[in-house]
Parts: structure tokens; sequence; C-alpha cells
């Protein structure tokens, strides 16, 4: 990957590798990215901190690899511990950690399925029991599956798609929120998928509109305990999560329809994610931050 340097002005449509990208080597969901080519940018080179989130303490779903990898470089290097959950990508899991420990903070690794209650109530202890507290919760973690026609969609996997992005979301919320304190933060993952759905991504669609739904609704309850909740909506990003989920003629020409032509890097994303953690956003709340390329959110 070459390096990027954020520093200086550059044109935003070259920055990075734009479509058509190479045939991937299969992979099952949710994936890896050590056979990806190109590699995602995490920020590695690149993400400077400035101490937005000194003291604080993180938990991230889907934090091995794709944004929550960058979320938690990001976070790291602006002066959070993290705690990374993932379901079984040891590996990546492990690259995280180190470029967590790298920045000079605590990674804590959790592995489990996030669509049991039970897990994400010891997710959240996991978090109280190494940190001592919580302060920021980012629900990122998804499940998705592309289809042609509705009838190829099982009810075993929309109850998956659901269970993995809303129902975990709940749960997660739910066991967080009687320990975050006034200045506490939860960022939900959306997606332009919930404004501007797609009829292949049917499943994924629906949950992502309902996680922007949820957003609004539980920060009405959130802010009388001080407490901030918002989401991303991302667009077109460059994951292990594309080529593991599409066929190659659709991830081939991912990104091409952006007013940039390419996809977004999961770098790209995760200076939001810092500024809704931070108390520079103390003002905002309810909210969803497009990140979609040029993609109108209506």
């Amino acid at each position: 990957m070459t390096t990027i340097d954020l520093s200086k002005p550059q044109d935003p449509r070259y920055q990075y590798p734009a479509p058509p990208y190479d045939q991937q080597e299969p992979q099952q969901p949710p994936g890896q990215d050590a056979t990806m080519n190109p590699k995602p940018d995490y920020g590695e080179q690149s993400y400077k901190g400035s101490g937005k989130l000194t003291g604080r303490k993180a938990l991230i779903t889907g934090a091995d690899s794709g944004i929550g990898r960058a979320v938690a470089l990001a976070f790291a290097r602006e002066g959070a511990d993290v705690l990374i959950s993932y379901l079984n990508e040891e590996s990546d899991a492990r690259e995280t950690a180190r470029l967590v420990e790298e920045s000079g903070q605590k990674a804590v690794l959790m592995s489990g399925d996030i669509q049991q209650e039970s897990h994400c109530q010891q997710l959240v202890q996991k978090a109280l029991d190494e940190f001592g507290q919580l302060d920021i919760l980012v629900n990122n973690a998804g499940y998705q599956m592309t289809h042609e026609k509705i009838t190829e969609i099982t009810a075993e996997e929309i109850d998956q798609t659901f269970r993995t992005n809303v129902f975990a979301m709940f749960y997660l919320c739910k066991a967080a929120m009687p320990h975050l304190k006034p200045g506490g933060s939860i960022i939900n993952t959306t997606s332009i998928q919930g404004y501007q759905p797609k009829p292949q991504l049917l499943a994924y669609a629906a949950t992502k509109a309902a996680i922007a739904n949820f957003t609004k609704a539980l920060a009405e309850e959130a802010i009388e305990q001080g407490v901030r909740v918002n989401a991303v909506a991302p667009g077109p990003v460059w994951t292990p999560f594309i080529p593991t989920t599409m066929p190659k003629e659709q991830y081939e020409k991912f990104g091409a329809d952006t007013l940039f032509g390419r996809t977004a890097q999961p770098v790209e994303l995760a200076p939001v994610y810092v500024l809704l953690a931070s108390q520079e956003a103390s003002f905002i709340t309810g909210m969803i931050y497009g990140v979609t390329g040029g993609k109108p959110m209506v």
C-alpha cells in the first residue's frame, strides 16, 4: 500500500485504488484481509492522533478487520484502550491488537457470536473487568449476502442477518447503558443501503434502515444520562466483507458509481467515528453521518 500523506491537499478521486479490482481469492464470510488485492488501508502509515480520546475505554464489534480495525487503530492513536470483539478471525484480530498496542494502548481480544445475548453481556463485563469502565460502544459488526431474487433468501439467512446487525446492537446497548457515564458515546454503523437500498442486498438493507431508526430513538433516552448516540452510514468500502459476499462481476466494479469513481478505504471512515466518540461532538446526538462518496442519503 502506498503511503498517503494526509497533511497535504490531493485529489480525492485518485487518493486510493479505483475499480476494476482484481479477482480475489475465494473466502467464506466474514473473510480475512490477508489475501485481498489491493490491501485495505487502515491508516497504519497515515493516521496521526492528537489525544482526543485520552483515558477513554472502548468496545468495538467487528474490530478484527475492515472499518472496525481502522476505528480501533484511530481510537488507540487518540489515546483509548480497546476491546476487540470478533467472531473467529484470529489472525486478523491479533493484527488489530498489535496495532493498538503499538500505539501505546491496551488491547483486549474477545471472540464469540454476538447473535447471542449472553455473549454481548459478557463483552460488556469483560470491558469493565479489564478497563474498570466503559466510555464508548461501537456497534460495527455486520452480516450480508447478495441475491438476485427474494425467493433465494432463506428464513435462516434473514434470521442471521437481523440477529447479527440488529439484535446484537440491541443486546449490547442494553448491557452497556447502565455503565455509561455522562460524556459516554454509542456509535452504530448503518449504511447507504438504509437509504438507497439495492434489491440484491434486501435483508441487509432492511437491517441498516432499522439501525438508523434505533439510533434516533435511543438518543432521546440516552441523553437523560448524558450519553450521546449517533451512527455512521458508509457507502462502498473496500473490506473483506466485499469479495466474500459478492460475485466477481459485482465487486470488480464496486464503488465505480460514487462521485469519486472508487470505494472508500477503511481509514477514510475512522475520523468520523473519532469525532462522534470525542467531546468535540458534545452537541451531536441522534444523527446519522454519511460517508458515502457523494451518494445521497434521501
